[in-house]
């Protein structure tokens, strides 16, 4: 490696070191905003059950995961009831 290639290296790291974290409401809006870019001007419909999709699977997954498939620990930390719970899951997949 060079000495430019070490100074983009290094500036890279540092750029990663001084980012500040995005909220997940940075990340819908400009997630949103690409989407719409992307329409073009395109007529669309459903947007919000889209959203709802897209988010509520990885988010079932991640807290199934993160409470070992405690269904029970799942629907308290989600603040649904167990049935809400199983239910969703059965939507994407999860169970």
């Amino acid at each position: 490696m060079n000495a430019m290639d070490n100074k983009v290296v290094k500036n890279a790291a540092l750029t990663q070191q001084t980012t500040p974290p995005q909220t997940l409401r940075d990340n819908v809006h400009q997630s949103m905003t690409s989407y719409f870019k992307q329409l073009d001007g395109q007529p669309v419909t459903d947007v919000y059950q889209m959203v709802l999709s897209e988010i509520e699977a990885p988010l079932f997954e991640s807290v199934m995961n993160y409470t070992k498939d405690n269904q029970t620990k799942a629907s308290e930390l989600l603040g649904l009831n167990r049935g809400t719970l199983r239910k969703k899951l059965k939507q994407y997949g999860l169970l």
